[in-house]
């Protein structure tokens, strides 16, 4: 089987509010025909469908403080508490004492150790490597993890090439703001296609949506709002292209942030633990409570464990 992780930033199940949440005032017709007509909010987990789970999963474990990306991330990973066994959250970018953590120990690298295919699909500009190599920048966990296990990231050659996706799924983002008016673009729901051709080429694959957290911070509605509606878009395309019946769509977060534009900063919300795919996929799943349960479960159904 092949396993997509879809990795949104900053996303909780928050309150049924549209004052504040732009999960309950984003216009989602795909994803809310799925959750049978309720909008991505606290109120619609746990649901099952004959093609989705939706389940509410902690980032808190047990440690003071509100989760952070850094840990949040490499839990997500490892399957190991971190924050417990270190004492604090911490984030944005993992410090040494995270960052061990994220050499041999993820699932980036028991895949690559068992011999099978992994890529993190997201495609990186040059400015972003160019910030890497002079020290100005530091790799989050996610890159962090997937470098460590000895796969590069992908490039701007690599976008060029139909490789990999552009952050923000359409590649609108790299003719605009990154300078490369030359750039492929897609529509939403073909960039959805392209995520899902793309990650069939891997047995494991990961795609990393920051934007999410960025809106939350910035505490941006409209953003947020058409963030979210895009999304929905490329689900349709992504899920229309997926094989339901083999293959496996992991759409999970590291802390809650969005879906409070009422503060700038994290919240201690419930994150989705939202699934695509056979039943029998999903309901491997049936026991995770909190992040630290998603990894090893990965372990299982790729059969690495």
């Amino acid at each position: 089987m092949k396993i997509l992780f879809l990795f949104l930033d900053g996303i909780g199940l928050g309150e049924d509010n549209p004052e504040f949440n732009p999960f309950a005032r984003a216009d989602m017709p795909y994803l809310e025909s799925l959750l049978g007509g309720k909008k991505f909010t606290e109120s619609a987990a746990p649901f099952e469908s004959d093609i989705l789970t939706l389940k509410a999963i902690d980032p808190n474990l047990g440690v003071k403080g509100l989760p952070q990306s850094a840990t949040g991330q490499a839990v997500l990973l490892t399957g190991i508490n971190i924050p417990a066994e270190l004492g604090y959250h911490y984030g944005p970018k993992p410090n040494p004492e995270v960052a061990q953590y994220l050499d041999g120990k993820t699932v980036f690298s028991r895949v690559v150790q068992a011999g099978k295919k992994t890529a993190l699909l997201n495609a990186y500009p040059p400015r972003y490597f160019d910030g890497i190599d002079s020290g100005k920048r530091l790799f989050s966990s996610i890159p962090l993890a997937l470098t460590n296990a000895g796969v590069p990231l992908f490039t701007d050659k690599d976008y060029y090439a139909g490789n990999a996706l552009s952050a923000d799924f359409t590649g609108e983002g790299w003719r605009t703001f990154l300078g490369f008016p030359d750039a492929p673009a897609f529509d939403l729901e073909t960039s959805g296609a392209k995520l899902a051709e793309l990650a069939g080429n891997y047995d494991f694959s990961f795609f990393e949506y920051w934007a999410s957290d960025y809106a939350g911070h910035k505490q941006d509605m409209p953003w947020a709002v058409r963030q979210l509606e895009t999304f929905d878009s490329v689900l349709k395309g992504l899920l229309t292209n997926w094989d339901m019946a083999n293959d496996l769509i992991l759409l999970t977060s590291d802390h809650g942030n969005m879906e409070d534009l009422g503060t700038r900063k994290h919240t201690s919300a419930q994150v989705p633990l939202l699934l695509f795919g056979d039943k029998t996929n999903r309901d491997a799943f049936a026991d995770v409570s909190d992040l630290t349960g998603v990894a090893p479960v990965i372990g299982k159904l790729l059969v690495f464990n």
